[in-house]
């Protein structure tokens, strides 16, 4: 019998953030994160041969145009969370801004959970750094959550199977 392939609802479901070396078990839960996509360019070719063409087939010189693969491409992933009082991803980012960038670039995974609380996708990426760090507009009228939000650039992005 065939089966059918579960399908991925975007409901009740949440993103952890872990950083490889971190001392924590998760460094960040979001809510939502935006950016995931992947690229590649593409190379276009073009080249003279050697061969005969024309109405009349006397023509030499036949051009031939071949595109083939460039450089793969990942956008930045943003993040979003409500604000907590874990410094964590401030303190990343901080780091960058002190001139560590190179030092604190960190490879991690996104994981998405069903909502039995299990694993059921994950993204790796690797090399990555906070490039922005923004919080919603502060009001005291407002009874809204405050949202956290982070870029983090990424050199590398794949999906892996959860095991």
């Amino acid at each position: 019998m065939l089966e059918v392939p579960q399908l991925i609802a975007t409901s009740r479901f949440y993103l952890e953030l872990h950083l490889k070396d971190s001392v924590e078990t998760i460094d960040a839960y979001f809510m939502e994160c935006k950016g995931f996509k992947t690229s590649q360019e593409i190379i276009e070719i073009c080249e003279v041969t050697p061969q005969m063409w024309g109405k009349d087939g006397k023509s030499r010189g036949r051009i031939i145009q071949t595109k083939i693969p460039g450089n793969i491409t990942y956008t930045n992933l943003t993040l979003l969370r409500g604000l907590t009082v874990s410094m964590t991803v401030w303190n990343w980012l901080e780091a960058i801004q002190q001139g560590s960038w190179a030092a604190e670039r960190r490879d991690g995974s996104l994981t998405l959970y069903d909502q039995g609380a299990q694993a059921q996708v994950r993204f790796e990426f690797k090399r990555a750094w906070p490039v922005s760090y923004s919080i919603s507009d502060v009001s005291v009228s407002s009874g809204e959550l405050e949202i956290e939000e982070l870029e983090v650039v990424v050199e590398e992005l794949k999906r892996v199977k959860v095991v």
